[in-house]
């Protein structure tokens, strides 16, 4: 059996690697060794992230929800409440959007709430 060269193989997975740490500061860009380390963090991190984008925007829309209806006489607690006991299925991030972009709706979906 003739031996396998690896020397391309390795070259691409180094290039792979280094084109990956692209935008990193110091030898974390250049060095291979670096860059790996570098990558490791970064992608724990970036996992991490994505599940901690979740939980802020879920939180910015509970602000936006309890602004809006605090206009209207209303805390949130007692909002969401009702609208559990209305049966009113839409979940917070359309309640947002609406509070946002069209009060009046808002405003009519507290009337029917508060009924």
């Amino acid at each position: 059996m003739p031996r396998v060269k690896r020397g391309t193989q390795a070259h691409k997975k180094r290039e792979k690697i280094l084109k990956q740490a692209k935008g990193f500061r110091w030898g974390r860009k250049s060095k291979e060794r670096l860059a790996k380390e570098a990558l490791l963090h970064a992608w724990s991190n970036a996992f991490r992230g994505r599940k901690e984008k979740k939980r802020e925007y879920r939180r910015l829309w509970n602000v936006q929800i309890n602004a809006a209806v605090r206009e209207h006489g209303m805390k949130y607690s007692e909002f969401i409440n009702a609208l559990k006991k209305k049966n009113i299925t839409l979940n917070r991030k359309v309640l947002s959007q609406i509070a946002r972009e069209e009060p009046k709706t808002l405003e009519k979906i507290v009337e029917e709430v508060k009924k």
